[in-house]
């Protein structure tokens, strides 16, 4: 493995990966344009919602990739239909019961981010529309998971740009042709997301080896494969509530400043995701190899895949941090035309230079950790990780209000690389015992 290698496992990947917030962030840009800054905070409030629910279960896809990597590389075609088979029956599931239980969902979110009364009627309409998809989201978890779990990247990255720019075209035509507003952009959205599924089910039965088995339940569910799953999920899940966290209370305390500052926070935070996930494509990279070093166990491969991840970490945060530097006015009015938002959010965007640097070695290592599915340790970085966010948001939001929210969330994101660097050795150590 080397340089050359590892980029062009990582780069698609990273194009892929960064598609994924544009669902979000073109929500964002379209609404940003209309005149009335409620519609803005209205989508910004739905997207916190469905960025809880996708987050909380995104384990589905990073635990399917760790596991489909890992027989890829023990060459184990049982356990390659196996590691697609389990997940789906749980992504269905929950995706069910998230249907069923939309009321009182919706319910509790407005109660808890209190947003102003008419963002607050805008969001219910976006949530009551997008909810629908979150079943087919589940799925589609799966299914790319898998894909890129077996190396198959081509087709998880052309169902991820066939799913944005499908949404970016009904974006356009819903919102500025037919003036739906918030309506118009959750139903791009949702039409966007199941045709994704249906590309992905197709992809799966007749561009891979896929076969569907009729295997036994026993087998499906054989005891010490479904503990193992569940105690990675178990990690995942927790990890995702530590940073589901940081962000709730970001929006919430961002409502309390007012509905244009909630807005630029929306905007900065759109941003950030574009960021976060261009490490997201190093991080997926990262965990593809480690996951097939740990089924072949190759430990040259794992500690070549930890070196380069490091060097791309860095050589990632300074291009990510020069580009916003040169370039954030720009960025920031491709996502509102408002003024009031413009300049609040400009005042602000400085917090971001410091994003990349920070947050890069923390989103890069993960993929390794889940990859190689040793999850606790994401598990306790990130808690710890959580409690220095709050430790700075207790103490400097009553000083410096909206830029101490920014602070604290900045000593999250650094706070996430260092303690979860601390774990390298433990990982080290699997493959030397």
């Amino acid at each position: 493995m080397n340089h050359k290698k590892y980029l062009a496992l990582a780069l698609p990947l990273t194009f892929s990966t960064v598609t994924t917030p544009l669902l979000g962030a073109v929500d964002t840009a379209v609404v940003g344009q209309l005149p009335d800054p409620a519609y803005l905070g209205g989508v910004a409030i739905g997207t916190v919602i469905f960025n809880t629910m996708y987050w909380l279960f995104g384990f589905l896809r990073v635990s399917t990739s760790g596991f489909a990597a890992q027989a890829l590389g023990a060459r184990d075609e049982l356990q390659e239909t196996l590691s697609f088979i389990r997940p789906f029956f749980i992504a269905l599931l929950i995706g069910l019961v998230f249907l069923i239980l939309q009321n009182p969902i919706a319910t509790a979110a407005m109660a808890l981010l209190n947003p102003a009364q008419d963002v607050e009627a805008l969001a219910l309409d976006y949530f009551h529309i997008r909810v629908w998809g979150v079943p087919v989201t589940f799925i589609n978890y799966v299914i790319l998971g898998w894909l890129m779990g077996m190396s198959r990247i081509r087709l998880a990255v052309t169902i991820q740009i066939a799913m944005n720019l499908l949404n970016i075209a009904l974006d356009l035509l819903f919102v500025t042709g037919f003036a739906w507003g918030v309506t118009g952009v959750a139903s791009a959205t949702l039409i966007a997301e199941v045709s994704a599924m249906v590309l992905g089910i197709y992809f799966l039965m007749k561009r891979t080896q896929f076969t569907l088995k009729l295997l036994p339940l026993q087998q499906i569910f054989e005891g010490a494969a479904l503990k193992k799953m569940i105690a990675v999920n178990q990690d995942l899940f927790i990890r995702t509530i530590c940073l589901l966290a940081v962000f709730n209370i970001f929006t919430y305390k961002s409502a309390s400043f007012g509905t244009e500052t909630l807005a630029a926070n929306a905007v900065l935070i759109q941003i950030h995701y574009l960021m976060a996930y261009f490490f997201d494509g190093f991080s997926n990279a990262s965990s593809i190899l480690s996951g097939k070093a740990v089924g072949s166990k190759d430990e040259g491969l794992y500690k070549r895949t930890l070196t380069l991840a490091s060097q791309w970490a860095l050589i990632t945060a300074l291009f990510l941090t020069a580009m916003y530097g040169l370039f954030s006015g720009p960025v920031i009015r491709l996502f509102t035309g408002i003024p009031e938002v413009i300049t609040i959010a400009s005042d602000y965007s400085i917090w971001l230079l410091l994003f990349p640097i920070s947050t890069s070695i923390g989103i890069i290592y993960y993929g390794i950790f889940t990859g190689a599915t040793e999850t606790a340790p994401v598990r306790k970085s990130m808690m710890m990780a959580l409690l220095l966010f709050l430790a700075v948001y207790f103490l400097a939001v009553p000083l410096f209000g909206n830029h101490g929210l920014w602070l604290a969330f900045i000593a999250f994101s650094a706070g996430r690389s260092v303690f979860l660097s601390l774990f390298i050795p433990r990982l080290n150590s699997y493959f030397s015992s």
